[in-house]
Order: C-alpha cells, then sequence, then structure tokens
C-alpha cells in the first residue's frame, strides 16, 4: 500500500496489541476466548456449530448472540445457550466477549468491524471484508489504530497451498509468471440464489427491517431482498464480492500481489432474465497487475463446468488441485524444470481459520487472512464490479488509493 508497507503495518499493530481490551480478556480464566456472534443467518449457523464442536479442543465458548430477527436469534440462542441480543451494539459493550464473529449481510460489515475494534474485540469477519476500497482502506487504518486481530472468512486461506506456491514463485520454479485464471461457477435451473423465503417474516414485529437496512438505501420491506440480499446491488456485487473475493485472493497469496493496475468486468443476465435479481448471471474479471502479469476470473451460475486453476509462467504452469498443485513443465524447458507434486495440509474448512485467529490472539501467530490481504481482495473485486456496471476501463490509483476511470 502507498500509505503503509506490510513491515510497518503490523510493526504498530504489534505494538497496540498489549493495550487492546480484547487481549486483556483473552487472558481470563483457562485461557478460555469468549466469542459473539452478529448475525444468526445460515452462514453463521455453519460457523455456529464449528465452534460448538471446538469448545472443549478449543477452550472456547458461544457467550452471546445477536441478529434483529427474532425467530434466527431464537434459534440460535437456544442452540448455544448464549445471551441474547437484537442491537449489536450492546453486545460490543459486553466484557466478556473477546471476539466477534460478523456473519451479516456484507453492507453491515464495514460499520461493525469499526465499531467492534473501537470496543477492543478482536474480529472473524465474512468475507468480503468490506463492500468498497474506501471502507477497507479505513479498517486497516483502525486495526493498525487498535491492534485487534481480524481475519477475514476467505477461509481456503486456510490451505497451504497457496503461500506453498508463493515460495515456488520466489525461486523462480515457473520462470516468469504472466497468465493466472481461476474460476467459481454454478448451475440452476429456474434462478440463481434464489433462496426459500421464510413465510415467517412480519417487519415490526418479529423483524426490524430499519435496523436491517441499517447503512443501505432506505427501501420498503421487500422478502426478495430480505432473503436473497446477494441479488441487489445495495448489499452485495454478487459473484464479485461473494464469489470472486474467494477465488482471487487464492491468486494473490500465491503470486505475492497487492493491488492491480487496471481491471475490466463482462457479462450480463444471460440466462435468467426473468429473475429479479439485478446482478448478473455471468460475470468474467481481467486484471492486470504492475507485476507484469493478468488474473482471470470466470463464472456463470447457469453452468457449472470447471477451469482449471492455475498460474502460467513461461517455464512451468502450477496447477491446483483437489489434493494440492502440480507443478507442470513446458516442453521448451523439459530439460531445467523439475516436476513437483504438493499435497496440501488443511483446507477450505471453517474450523482451522477460527482456530487459526485463536492462535492469533493467544499467542500471536500470523493470521491466514489478515486486513491487508482482505483489502487487497476488495479492491480486485471493485474494479470488476465498476467496470462491469459503468462499461469503462477502470484503474486503481496508487496515490490516492481509489478506483477511476482509465
Amino acid at each position: 500500500m502507498a500509505s503503509y508497507s506490510r513491515r510497518t503495518f503490523f510493526g504498530v499493530a504489534g505494538a497496540g496489541l498489549a493495550t487492546a481490551r480484547g487481549y486483556a480478556h483473552a487472558q481470563g480464566a483457562n485461557n478460555r476466548l469468549r466469542v459473539g456472534v452478529i448475525g444468526c443467518g445460515g452462514m453463521a449457523m455453519g460457523h455456529i456449530r464449528t465452534l460448538l464442536k471446538m469448545r472443549e479442543t478449543d477452550q472456547v465458548d458461544i457467550v452471546a448472540v445477536c441478529d434483529v430477527y427474532e425467530k434466527r436469534l431464537d434459534q440460535a440462542a437456544a442452540l448455544t445457550g448464549a445471551r441474547r441480543y437484537k442491537d449489536y451494539r450492546r453486545l460490543l459493550e459486553d466484557r466478556d466477549i473477546d471476539y466477534v464473529l460478523i456473519a451479516t449481510p456484507e453492507h453491515w460489515h464495514y460499520q461493525m468491524i469499526m465499531d467492534a475494534a473501537a470496543a477492543g474485540k478482536h474480529i472473524y469477519c465474512e468475507k468480503p471484508m468490506t463492500q468498497t476500497s474506501e471502507q477497507a482502506k479505513r479498517v486497516v487504518e483502525q486495526i493498525r489504530r487498535t491492534g485487534v486481530k481480524l481475519q477475514v472468512g476467505v477461509q481456503g486461506m486456510s490451505d497451504d497451498s497457496y503461500e506453498t506456491a508463493y515460495r515456488y514463485v520466489q525461486q523462480g520454479a515457473l520462470g516468469k509468471v504472466v497468465l493466472a485464471q481461476i474460476d467459481y461457477s454454478r448451475n440452476y435451473r429456474d434462478d440463481f440464489w434464489a433462496y426459500p423465503i421464510d413465510e415467517d417474516l412480519r417487519p415490526g414485529v418479529n423483524l426490524d427491517w430499519k435496523a436491517w437496512l441499517g447503512p443501505a438505501p432506505k427501501r420498503p420491506f421487500d422478502p426478495d431482498r430480505f432473503a436473497r440480499w446477494r441479488r441487489y446491488w445495495d448489499y452485495s456485487s454478487g459473484i464479485a464480492s461473494d464469489l470472486f473475493i474467494h477465488r482471487v485472493t487464492r491468486i494473490i497469496k500465491s503470486l505475492g500481489l497487492s493491488f492491480p493496475s487496471y481491471g475490466v468486468g463482462t457479462g450480463g443476465k444471460f440466462a435468467f432474465t426473468a429473475s429479479k435479481a439485478e446482478i448478473p448471471d455471468t460475470m468474467n474479471i481481467l486484471l492486470d497487475y504492475p507485476e507484469g502479469l493478468t488474473v482471470q476470473l470466470i463464472s456463470s451460475m447457469a453452468n457449472d463446468t470447471k477451469v482449471e486453476h492455475m498460474l502460467r509462467g513461461q517455464k512451468a504452469t502450477l496447477v491446483f488441485t483437489p489434493e494440492g498443485f502440480e507443478i507442470r513443465p513446458q516442453e521448451l524447458y523439459k530439460d531445467e524444470v523439475k516436476a513437483v507434486t504438493h499435497r496440501k495440509t488443511g483446507g477450505e474448512q471453517i474450523d482451522l481459520h477460527h482456530r487459526n485467529l485463536m492462535d492469533a490472539i493467544r499467542h500471536g501467530a500470523p493470521l491466514k487472512c489478515d486486513c491487508l490481504l482482505g483489502y487487497y481482495g476488495v479492491v480486485a473485486c471493485e474494479l470488476g464490479t465498476l467496470s462491469y456496471r459503468r462499461r469503462k476501463y477502470m484503474a486503481w490509483d496508487r496515490s490516492r488509493e481509489r478506483v477511476v476511470p482509465a
């Protein structure tokens, strides 16, 4: 980044950690970590069930849950036995909480991260870290000031394949890397991301719709927007922020990248033309990085045929596989480059990602997906999203740290 090098950032953040209130709490009885859950929808329940299984092995307790929809709040409280909050700000005042899980729609991530850090709570926030690059920049500054730990929920980073790939890239095993490609596609029959709508929803009775909207534009209650928020620009950028953020973070880690120079996004609502969704069902992003390579992100919600995930170098290709990765020499360089097969440790698992955060809180372990990596991913996805929406080629202004027309 222009403002902070990685070394400078972590030097300052490390110095601030000793006085962070969340760290002091972590040194409580038996060194147990106490978690508050903000947002109790489907993704959050997956986290909750995982954390309950980790209770004894990892010395962790869920002590508070929060949601603006009482049905979900009741379900989470019944499952965990935790205290109930309807307002996340009241949860952040709870001095028994060491770290919070933020598993809300994307439009709330920024404010909740900022407030949690100000309250001295360590944070696990579902991806993307924020909706915009400007918000991400402010989060990095806030984490630097407060010294709390922030783990971004790109849980695939707990697979060691990507940091190991980076070591091979740095050693020159692939030669000059010129192109990286990766996809995340699905298929649906009638409509995409059309999650069931809960018939029990009653705004003003069991749902605080105004609180759910929060910083988003004010709109009349719409059950489709509540249940299927990924399909609306107010709350998400769909494929880019929900799917590509997983993939581009892998590539950024593998190649040691930071901010792209240019980006272009293409696609449209090609298959599901009658859908209420505002976002495209097919999207592709191309990103040019100053290191001299292009990153290609591919997705459709109307065809799930996979594309190989790979780093293309002049001397060899690194192909990611379910087991790890393989380095395959190019024919021209077969006598100079050795083939490599890497068997991964870890994987795309929520428990590993939480455990890494716990180790960071207790022992200062490096985070697998810290706020800087979160920032880089947000910028990559925002470049493509704004390009698609404006139908313009976009650039990253490094001096001002903002997306601008190219």
